[in-house]
């Protein structure tokens, strides 16, 4: 288990829990945030997104009440991204981290703001991290709303950053910092 809080649970993705992302990521409501709509999974694609060796990911299931409600992940930020995001400093700890509810029952009910805000907690508080970035569409304002709540702040617009239902899509960098 990475991290408990109340009904709040994050552990790490197992084996069993591809028909969950196959689950999620073929729904058209959760790929309009996530993937996009003309890239649905199917169980062997989610094996090969998600099941790779990638040992700096730590992938996780998002549970509440013991149910599995979504999927987050997150990791060192790696150099060239540190470079392209304008972070010069090697000694900063720098996380990334992508997340979505794929249960949209959960959506609008807080349960994304108390999980940013305990995976903020652990991973400045067990990884050592000194920064905490993300990178939402810009037009994603639920998203980016949570974040601002969370204690994120916008620090840097970045065009054309993620393909999306078949156009580069705009995003914001947002960062936490301890």
């Amino acid at each position: 288990m990475i991290l408990q809080n109340e009904q709040l649970a994050v552990r790490k993705l197992e084996r069993k829990d591809d028909i969950y992302l196959a689950k999620w990521l073929s729904d058209a409501d959760i790929l309009t945030y996530y993937e996009g709509k003309d890239n649905t999974f199917d169980i062997e694609k989610v094996h090969e997104k998600f099941y790779d060796v990638n040992e700096e990911e730590t992938r996780c299931i998002i549970e509440y009440d013991g149910v599995s409600i979504g999927y987050i992940q997150f990791y060192p930020l790696e150099h060239e991204d540190r470079i392209a995001y304008g972070y010069n400093n090697d000694a900063d700890v720098i996380y990334g981290l992508d997340q979505f509810i794929g249960e949209s029952s959960y959506w609008n009910k807080g349960v994304g703001t108390k999980l940013i805000l305990a995976m903020k907690e652990y991973l400045v508080n067990e990884k050592k991290a000194d920064i905490l970035v993300m990178d939402p569409q810009a037009w994603n304002a639920r998203a980016i709303h949570c974040y601002e709540k969370c204690g994120f702040q916008k620090v840097k617009y970045l065009p054309k950053q993620e393909l999306h239902e078949g156009e580069l899509r705009d995003c914001w960098l947002m960062e936490y910092r301890k």
